[in-house]
């Protein structure tokens, strides 16, 4: 009877761990990234309004912040990731100001849900040039919407080149980790 009781305690014990695990894997997944959400999203409207243009980017700046985050949480202070998490932190300001200047209602900063660290340094690279692309090509697209005002068009060209130096320094930090 004792041996039936601790088998009985063995199978509640790994049932209860085994709820304990899928649940702290569902805590740490990573949510799928909306087909609406930053660079995504815009490259897919053919319609952009300014406010859409700002909110898809600071959604995407708030995109690569987190992912360059990741790697570094990950990986340590490594270049060009850490200097490059001081630059979107500048594009999010920049656009902060435009989207309070132009009374548009600043989205929260949830891009964190998004992103997962990379398995490798390769991977780290890999992604930030893909994310660089898609940005720049966000940008080349805001600056052909009709009427758009000067102000908004220096910014978008501003963030598009800035974009444009951080693609040169992933894809020669991929380079280097080949």
């Amino acid at each position: 009877m004792k041996w039936i009781l601790s088998r009985k305690v063995r199978w509640i014990l790994i049932a209860v761990m085994l709820l304990v695990f899928m649940f702290s894997s569902r805590m740490n997944a990573q949510t799928s990234l909306p087909s609406d959400f930053g660079a995504k999203g815009a490259l897919q409207d053919q319609d952009i309004s300014i406010e859409e243009a700002l909110t898809y980017a600071i959604q995407d700046e708030y995109l690569a912040l987190a992912r360059y985050e990741a790697v570094t949480k990950k990986f340590g202070t490594i270049l060009p990731f850490s200097q490059i998490i001081q630059s979107e932190q500048q594009h999010i300001e920049a656009l902060t100001r435009l989207m309070n200047q132009y009374k548009i209602e600043i989205p929260e900063n949830n891009a964190q849900q998004y992103v997962s660290a990379p398995n490798t340094i390769k991977e780290a690279f890999q992604d930030g040039v893909k994310g660089e692309l898609d940005n720049i090509a966000m940008y080349e697209a805001f600056l052909t919407i009709e009427k758009l005002p000067n102000d908004l068009a220096k910014v978008f060209s501003n963030l598009r080149d800035a974009s444009k130096k951080h693609l040169v320094a992933f894809n020669f930090g991929l380079a280097q980790s080949n």
